[in-house]
């Protein structure tokens, strides 16, 4: 598996995850589906249109072990290959949520529904999948560990088996579904898992966050040796609004390989089929012309009934993506340095991505989303819930990023063990480790608080997500592409050695 990158998270007041122990990035995915049977509801109806409670229900799921964190030996030459077809195994899980979702007549008449028609056909789909990739890897010279073939099959289980943390059982919660007309975002919010579009997030999803124990933990002692300096980019807020659903690290060459919208600030050519030399020619809303990076991150909604221009659109209303897009009031963009020792420049195209966009499914492990509010950052930190702020005070998404690397690599077949976390006592990097500057970011929205009632999650906001992830808070991720020019990467490294604040 490679070096352990695991960071050691805040501790939390309230937990609100569904985890199902699984693997990390590529190819594995948490199917939620609510399938019932109503005397009241007709067989043309269509997904969480229903606006009268189910006599029975049940809540089903399927869950697909990840395949892309075991694939750590990729020969270099297989490597888009390997990425494609990773980017279908995604997309399987996509069209099996969505036949979940379109089905519930059927499988509330017939039992076996499930197993015939959406879990065996996606297991054949993806051990064809799996076998695609060995021979991708082998006729480059890698090698491939068969185990991996077990990984095609899917498991169902109930809501008792998967749901932790405050959400209920058996379609109780009547949170959810999209609507249509007159009708969308207006109460109807019968028997599926949550959401504007029946996929989250549900009420147990939010804490008051005046009501949550402060939960940050002090930070490393500086040794003599530290790095204290910062650099900060100013980069905007996307307020040009440059969006796409795809995900260049993960997904080369695959058109909406994320499933979900991303902002994108700094280099502004980025797309499912950018290189490197199309980062040098881009463009950049940064302020400094130097730096052509690329920073992007699962946009923000509020599902509030708004039709977007992506409603009718993959990677939008299409895979459960629903509401009003906001753009950050504020977009920080900060490198700091190590308490343990000075920093090395970044290499030139570094690739690093934080957190994970499939917790639901993975668990926590390599969870690293921050949520909180202006005034409460300093004691209070969310990963697993999204914060009700209180009036006058505005919802903070924050992110820190990796700051080791392996001195050689700038993207790793798993996209995480060519970078690592330092550990959180002391701030050493690991063995063979070197500290770089590391990438903090800091997002604003000012957003009307949620409020709950009878269960209910009112003016709901949630990131952008796969849909079978359930638009949890702790699915929030962000990536990046270092992309500089005109010796910016030292001038960075050496104000942060200095002591300096520069921008």
């Amino acid at each position: 598996m490679g070096r352990n990158t695991r960071k050691r998270r805040t501790p939390l007041a309230t937990k609100a995850i569904a985890a199902s122990a699984a693997l990390a990035l590529g190819g594995g995915g948490l199917i939620w589906a609510n399938f019932y049977a109503s005397a009241h509801e007709s067989s043309n109806q269509t997904w969480g249109g229903n606006q009268t409670k189910a006599s029975t229900a049940q809540v089903a799921t399927i869950s697909c072990p990840d395949v892309g964190q075991k694939l750590t030996n990729v020969p270099n030459r297989a490597r888009q290959g390997v990425a494609t077809e990773l980017a279908n195994l995604d997309k399987q899980i996509t069209e099996a949520y969505n036949r979940l979702a379109s089905t519930r007549n059927a499988q509330a008449r017939d039992a076996s529904f499930v197993q015939n028609a959406i879990v065996g056909p996606l297991k054949e789909k993806r051990a064809a999948t799996i076998d695609r990739i060995r021979i991708t890897i082998q006729r480059s010279g890698g090698s491939f560990d068969n185990a991996l073939k077990q990984l095609a099959s899917c498991t169902t289980r109930t809501a008792n088996q998967t749901n932790a943390g405050g959400e209920q059982n058996g379609g109780q919660q009547q949170n959810g579904g999209q609507q249509q007309g007159d009708q969308q975002g207006q109460n109807g919010q019968q028997g599926n898992i949550g959401g504007q579009a029946g996929n989250g997030p549900v009420a147990a999803d939010f804490v008051d966050i005046t009501k949550v124990a402060p939960n940050v933990q002090g930070k490393p002692r500086r040794t003599g040796n530290a790095s204290t300096g910062t650099f900060t980019s100013r980069c905007g807020v996307n307020a040009n609004k440059n969006f796409n659903t795809d995900n260049v690290i993960v997904a080369p060459g695959v058109t909406n390989g994320a499933h979900h919208l991303h902002d994108y600030v700094g280099n502004q050519k980025i797309n499912a089929f950018s290189s490197n030399n199309t980062f040098l020619q881009g463009g950049t809303s940064c302020q400094n012309r130097n730096d052509l990076s690329s920073y992007y991150w699962p946009v923000v909604r509020i599902q509030d009934g708004t039709q977007e221009f992506d409603q009718n659109r993959d990677g939008g209303g299409k895979e459960g993506n629903v509401g009003r897009i906001l753009t950050p009031v504020q977009a920080q963009i900060k490198y700091v340095g190590s308490p343990a020792s000075k920093v090395v420049p970044m290499p030139q195209f570094l690739r690093i991505i934080t957190g994970d966009a499939k917790t639901t499914t993975n668990g926590l492990a390599n969870a690293n989303a921050h949520w909180s509010c202006t005034g409460f950052e300093n004691k209070v930190q969310l990963t697993e819930q999204y914060p009700i702020c209180p009036q006058g005070s505005k919802v903070v998404r924050s992110f820190a990023f990796q700051s080791c690397w392996d001195g050689q690599n700038i993207d790793s077949a798993n996209h995480r063990t060519h970078v690592a976390f330092a550990d959180p006592a002391s701030g050493v990097c690991p063995n063979g480790f070197k500290a770089i500057p590391q990438l903090t970011m800091r997002l604003v929205y000012d957003i009307d608080p949620p409020t709950i009632e009878n269960g209910q999650v009112k003016n709901a906001y949630a990131v952008d997500g796969f849909p079978e992830q359930l638009h949890k808070a702790a699915t929030d991720h962000d990536d990046f592409i270092n992309v500089t020019k005109n010796g910016l990467a030292n001038k960075i490294a050496n104000c942060i050695n200095r002591g300096q604040n520069c921008a």
